[in-house]
């Protein structure tokens, strides 16, 4: 384990290093990627850990080597930036301004990853008109040309924005819990995504917070079942993360949790999450180990 956590700091450094060697003062470095992905991270209801799963997986995808633009468009509860634990000094809303550019709301976050914040507490974002709307557009499309993966946070539930970031998206994470509240809310969710994008279903189920891996497979037939019988669809299921105590810490400190504690079992899952994002191969099972063994028996 020693050996992940000393790579770990090598992938870091030689970030930095290459970060400070694209980016001049004041400017933004563009590279000229070829094909970008495009994936929306959503839920059914908040408080399931999307926003986790988002921060983490960009610096994971990172770490392997990927150059991840994070985009939090997660409107009115914006806070990618906190649990990235950098300043964020523009948000993506200032993007309406005539005078800002792209290059002037990219921070810079854990891991070197690109990340665009959202906006805390301001509804009137909600209902952008056509050319608050063509604006964004205009300026967002260069994103393209930084990174080779973007990421979008989106909010919870069915709002019309959430709706229309996820027909967007070429591949969507659908991340829900195992209580059967957050259940029924992902279920409603991939309603909605089939009625209105039949011809372009690619979208993946994450269970988090799990005990065990038995009971992320549980969740998938749950909710198969039920897609099966009143929508005649099943869901591809990506991965699972483990219920840890290192998350909340990682929130606590404002460090992303794979950064933070790359040993942990939950930030291990979504190391795996990553790397079957990126090979198209299944997720490889995360043992909890001993120590696990240990918190379940005591109680902990």
């Amino acid at each position: 384990m020693s050996d992940q956590a000393s790579r770990l700091r090598s992938l870091l450094e030689e970030r930095a290093e290459e970060d400070a060697q694209e980016k001049k003062i004041g400017e933004l470095y563009f590279g000229m990627a070829e094909e970008t992905r495009v994936i929306a991270i959503t839920s059914g209801k908040g408080g399931v850990g999307k926003t986790n799963l988002a921060v983490n997986l960009a610096v994971a995808l990172q770490l392997s080597g990927q150059k991840i633009m994070l985009i939090d468009a997660d409107i009115g509860m914006a806070n990618v930036n906190l649990l990235m634990g950098s300043v964020t000094n523009r948000s993506l809303m200032e993007l309406l301004d005539d005078d800002v550019q792209l290059e002037d709301v990219v921070e810079t976050g854990a891991a070197s990853v690109k990340y665009i914040s959202g906006v805390a507490g301001v509804e009137a974002a909600l209902n952008l008109n056509r050319s608050e709307q063509r604006k964004l557009h205009k300026k967002l499309g260069r994103c393209s040309e930084i990174a080779d993966i973007i990421i979008i946070d989106t909010g919870a539930g069915l709002n019309r924005n959430v709706i229309e970031f996820i027909l967007a998206a070429e591949e969507v994470l659908l991340v829900t819990t195992p209580e059967p509240t957050a259940l029924a809310d992902a279920y409603a969710v991939i309603k909605a995504y089939s009625t209105y994008a039949a011809d372009q279903q690619n979208i993946k189920l994450v269970v988090n917070r799990i005990r065990d891996e038995e009971e992320s497979y549980d969740v998938i037939d749950k909710i198969n079942q039920t897609t099966k019988k009143f929508l005649d669809l099943t869901v591809d299921y990506l991965g699972y993360i483990y219920e840890d105590k290192a998350v909340a810490e990682a929130v606590r400190t404002q460090i992303p949790f794979v950064i933070a504690n790359p040993e942990s079992p939950a930030a291990r899952c979504v190391f795996e999450l990553a790397n079957s994002l990126l090979s198209g191969e299944k997720m490889n099972s995360v043992s909890r180990g001993w120590r696990a063994f240990l918190d379940r028996l005591f109680g902990y």
